[in-house]
C-alpha cells in the first residue's frame, strides 16, 4: 500500500553519517523555534501559534528518538515510530480540545505578532524540509521525521493565513479554525505513522519466525 509506505521493500533506515548530521541540525532548529513560537503565542493570545509551537516540540522529540534508535533492529525502530505516532495523536487531541475551549472565549489574538512569527517559523521549517527531502520515503522511523517536518511547513503557512484573517476580520475565528485544521493534520499524520509502524512490526515478527524455523 503505497499511501502509507506499507510495502515489503527494504527502506532507508537512516544509518548514514550525513543523515545523522541533518538530524542534529533540525533538532536545534525545532528546539529553538518551539521556545520562540510558544512565547509569541502566549503574548499574542494565538491558539494557532501555540499549536504550531507544539508541532516544533513534537518534532524535537521525534528527531531525538529517531537518533537514539538508528541502527537498532527493525522491531525497535518500529516500536519507536509507534510511540512517536501515538504521541502525535495525543498532541492533536490536546490542540483540538483547547481550540474548542478557546472558541468559547474568543479573545482576538494579535495579528501582527502571529504574522511575523509565522514567517520566521516558515523560514526555519523550509530549511528542515529541504534538508530532509531526500529521505522522505524511509522506514517508519525515518518517515515520521519527514511527516513532522512537512506538518510544520504547512502549519506555518496556515498561521500566516490565520493572521491575515484575524487582521481582516478583527475576530479570533480564523485563528481557531486554523488551529483546528492543524489538530486534524496531527491526527492524520499519527495514523500514517502508526499504520506503517504496525506493518513493520508484523514484518519483523515474520522475519523472526523464519529465523527460528531455520
Amino acid at each position: 500500500m503505497v499511501g502509507c509506505g506499507c510495502d515489503d521493500n527494504v527502506k532507508f533506515d537512516g544509518m548514514t553519517a550525513a543523515y545523522k548530521r541533518i538530524l542534529w541540525v533540525v533538532i536545534a532548529i525545532n528546539g529553538i523555534m518551539f521556545l520562540v513560537e510558544m512565547t509569541a503565542g502566549m503574548i499574542a493570545g494565538s491558539q494557532a501559534l501555540k499549536a504550531d509551537a507544539l508541532d516544533f516540540l513534537g518534532d524535537t522529540a521525534t528527531y531525538t528518538i529517531t537518533l537514539m534508535v538508528l541502527g537498532m533492529p527493525l522491531v525497535w525502530r518500529a516500536r519507536a515510530a509507534l510511540v512517536k505516532g501515538a504521541s502525535l495523536g495525543l498532541m492533536g487531541i490536546w490542540v483540538l480540545g483547547s481550540t474548542i475551549y478557546y472558541a468559547l472565549v474568543l479573545d482576538v489574538p494579535q495579528a501582527e505578532v502571529m504574522g511575523s512569527i509565522g514567517l520566521l517559523a516558515l523560514t526555519a521549517n523550509m530549511v528542515s524540509v529541504l534538508l530532509l527531502l531526500r529521505h522522505r520515503d524511509g522506514d517508519a522511523n525515518v518517515r515520521s521525521v519527514w511527516l513532522c517536518s512537512r506538518n510544520d511547513a504547512i502549519g506555518n503557512l496556515a498561521v500566516i493565513f490565520a493572521a491575515s484573517g484575524v487582521w481582516a476580520t478583527s475576530s479570533a475565528w480564523p485563528d481557531l479554525i486554523v488551529a483546528g485544521v492543524m489538530a486534524s493534520l496531527f491526527l492524520w499524520s499519527s495514523a500514517q505513522i502508526v499504520s506503517q509502524a504496525l506493518s513493520e512490526l508484523r514484518l519483523s515478527q515474520i522475519d523472526q519466525q523464519v529465523a527460528d524455523f531455520r
